[in-house]
């Protein structure tokens, strides 16, 4: 049996493949000079995502052409033009490119106005890029004099075998520019920096969509700031328990809002580091070195994308710093309700003990009327005995009724006492199983 035999034996992980066709996901398409590019990056959410992945699917099978099935990427010949397709996780990226009259670098600036390409996919436009790779004929100044002087960014890249140049401005097709000068190097290595500069202005675009949502998140921060201090001021004075109460439920809606700020804005921020972490990445694998008094991609990126992802980072930090705080006070208010209703409870605690003293008093009190009360009931009805006994002569002689009653006066009072011990005792013991129970 042979070694690709006996593989075919072992169960293989499900996401094997997956794993092992992610490192060769997205080629680089090589690029001869000279070249015209547009590259274009569509926000997309689930729908919209789906959507794009059949509008990839019907021009494959328009130009007969292997579907793009569960893949990310597809690259699509359409007569004198290239199609690079990539999905990502919030955007798709659409590159298109061709050699026709690509010689003088953006002498056709848009050729959706002018129908060269014609596609209309799902999503909203976040990126538009035009980038010519061109060769030496022009010399660098011609090139140079292309963009905004006051924000062009000339560097050298891949140690010396070309030149990148870009201002980051919009032109009047909405296209932000970018050259690549090849200084001889191949296709593929052409290609290759092509993307990485495409990428770059990708991932800087998408890092900055945390910025507006910084923006928009400050004034909320602010007011509820101003709350949180209006009530701890408020908690610093002495308050009645009703007062108190008022208090904690306004922590508690603020604790609320300031949860579902967050939650709204922690997805964007996190991304807005993602991809600023990836623009430094593809910065590096530029290998970019400082041409002659040229501002270079790094320093013009480090002073306008840097404080930007400091901004998102900082409002996070006030929106945790602020969840925090609200929660201390939760906690401090809730501590203050705690003991004003333990002092409460000491109070009552003590009002029951002392009302239970008196109605044992009272109880007393009220025992002992009743034996009093049951003791006469009881001489009553001796004194009516000893009278019947008196004149049928069952008295001893010389004992009169009156004495006899007399004398069975301790009798009938330590009797009663007995009787109302015993009903005492028997509801002391109903109300213990009664508690019990």
């Amino acid at each position: 049996m042979t070694e690709n035999a006996a593989n075919t034996s072992f169960v293989e992980h499900e996401s094997r493949a997956a794993i092992l066709a992610e490192l060769h996901a997205r080629p680089f398409v090589p690029l001869e000079t000279p070249r015209r590019v547009y590259h274009f990056a569509f926000a997309t959410n689930e729908d919209a995502a789906q959507a794009d992945r059949g509008e990839i699917e019907r021009l494959c099978a328009s130009r007969d052409c292997a579907a793009a099935g569960d893949a990310k990427f597809k690259s699509l010949g359409l007569g004198d033009w290239a199609l690079r397709w990539e999905q990502h996780t919030e955007f798709t990226t659409y590159t298109w490119s061709t050699s026709v009259d690509a010689a003088a670098p953006f002498s056709h600036p848009d050729p959706l106005g002018a129908g060269e390409i014609s596609f209309r996919p799902p999503g909203r436009l976040i990126v538009a890029a035009h980038l010519c790779v061109v060769g030496r004929e022009l010399s660098l100044g011609e090139l140079a004099g292309l963009f905004n002087s006051r924000s062009l960014c000339v560097i050298g890249a891949a140690k010396g075998a070309a030149h990148v140049l870009t201002d980051f401005a919009v032109d009047s097709a909405k296209f932000t520019r970018l050259i690549i000068r090849a200084e001889g190097g191949s296709a593929l290595d052409n290609g290759r920096l092509a993307q990485r500069a495409l990428e770059i202005e990708t991932y800087r675009t998408m890092a900055l969509l945390g910025l507006p949502e910084a923006r928009r998140a400050s004034p909320q921060l602010r007011a509820m700031e101003r709350e949180l201090s209006g009530i701890t001021h408020a908690l610093s004075r002495m308050q009645d328990t009703r007062t108190n109460e008022d208090l904690l439920h306004r922590l508690s809606d603020l604790l609320a809002a300031s949860e579902a700020l967050s939650t709204k804005s922690a997805f964007r921020f996190g991304a807005s580091r993602a991809y600023h972490a990836l623009v430094k990445n593809r910065l590096e694998l530029l290998q970019e070195t400082k041409e002659s008094q040229y501002v270079t991609i790094s320093n013009f990126l480090s002073a306008r994308l840097d404080p930007a992802i400091e901004t998102c980072n900082a409002v996070e930090a006030r929106q945790a710093r602020l969840s925090n705080q609200v929660e201390r006070a939760i906690n401090l208010m809730r501590t203050g309700l705690t003991l004003e209703l333990e002092r409460q409870n000491g109070d009552l605690l003590h009002d029951m003990n002392r009302r239970a003293r008196l109605q044992m008093r009272l109880q007393r009190i009220v025992q002992g009327l009743s034996v009093a009360a049951l003791a006469y009931y009881l001489l009553g009805l001796t004194a009516f005995v000893a009278k019947g006994a008196k004149d049928a002569g069952w008295l001893p002689a010389g004992l009169t009724a009156e004495e006899t009653t007399a004398l069975a006066l301790p009798v009938m009072f330590f009797a009663s006492w007995l009787f109302m011990e015993r009903v005492r005792r028997l509801s002391l013991k109903a109300a213990k199983e009664e508690r019990v129970d």
